[in-house]
């Protein structure tokens, strides 16, 4: 299951030697989006396809937390615990707010209706970031009645802290789709599907990106980079070909952590020790020794 050089890498020092997998079976078309929810301890993460928000809870398995949810694909925390929803098939970003109504912070830059929302990262200002591609437009059964294309590129959208001004950060992505920031947010990194690629850039004062560069590439077979997420040392966890590859802040493989079909991962448990993962009809789950981001 697991696969590393190890006298190369160091990689058992991440994942143990005698790790294993946990499967939740679940019922579910296109699992994404995953976020662990710190304050009730419970997994929540999307069905594209079923249009649908599941819920596990630990000793008392899944539920439906909402549906429908207009296709929704990434999901975050902001920094006052609500929900923020990347509206993939809506073409919307959206939160739900304490009281359980649901706001949409975004749908139109400059006029025109932005594409569709993959991931979303929330900065510890507040700021809202996520890539905003191509790919519902093109997915049957993804996205409302309106396909048509207004931006003619794909961005990293940055919403400001209070919710007024919308930019875009970075707009020279072919498909982008996961993104994160490094520990101390003076990074952020982005990946691009159809590149097969992972770009890191430096988070300016102004929450503006500087200075893009390949940060790594992958392989030209197999599964594309998607989902994305970064560890408290600062090391990239991404699918790509075989699995999840682990990634140094130095842009070299540690080692991949073999997996069929996964989309997309979150840290959770009390400790952020545990890496849930999410694929088409199953949620996995491995412990691994150093703990991720805090949601």
């Amino acid at each position: 299951m697991l696969e590393t050089d190890l006298e190369r890498t160091g990689f058992e020092r991440i994942v143990p030697k005698d790790a294993s997998m946990e499967r939740i079976p679940c019922d579910c078309s296109f699992g994404e989006g995953p976020v662990w929810n710190a304050r009730e301890g419970y997994l929540l993460w999307t069905d594209i396809v079923g249009d649908k928000i599941l819920k596990w809870t630990p000793g008392y398995g899944i539920s439906t937390f909402l549906s429908p949810t207009g296709h929704a694909n990434g999901m975050t925390y902001d920094r006052q615990g609500r929900l923020v929803v990347a509206g993939f098939g809506s073409r919307t970003v959206w939160r739900i707010e304490h009281d359980g109504r649901i706001v949409v912070l975004a749908s139109h830059y400059q006029g025109k209706k932005i594409s569709t929302p993959n991931d979303t990262v929330v900065k510890s200002d507040g700021a809202i970031y996520w890539t905003d591609s191509f790919g519902a437009l093109s997915h049957p059964g993804m996205c409302g009645d309106d396909v048509q294309r207004y931006l003619d590129f794909c961005p990293v959208f940055r919403l400001s802290p209070d919710g007024s001004t919308l930019t875009p950060v970075a707009d020279d992505f072919e498909s982008n789709n996961g993104l994160a920031f490094s520990p101390d947010e003076t990074l952020l990194y982005v990946n691009d599907t159809r590149r097969r690629h992972i770009r890191v850039f430096e988070v300016q004062p102004d929450g503006g990106l500087r200075n893009g560069r390949i940060f790594y590439e992958m392989e030209k077979e197999g599964m594309a980079p998607d989902g994305m997420k970064v560890d408290s040392e600062g090391n990239v966890y991404c699918r790509g070909p075989g699995g999840i590859h682990v990634i140094n802040p130095n842009g070299n493989l540690l080692g991949c952590i073999t997996l069929p079909h996964l989309t997309n991962m979150a840290w959770g448990d009390a400790d952020w020790r545990t890496l849930y993962v999410t694929s088409h009809a199953v949620v996995y789950r491995i412990r691994l020794n150093i703990p991720g981001i805090p949601v």
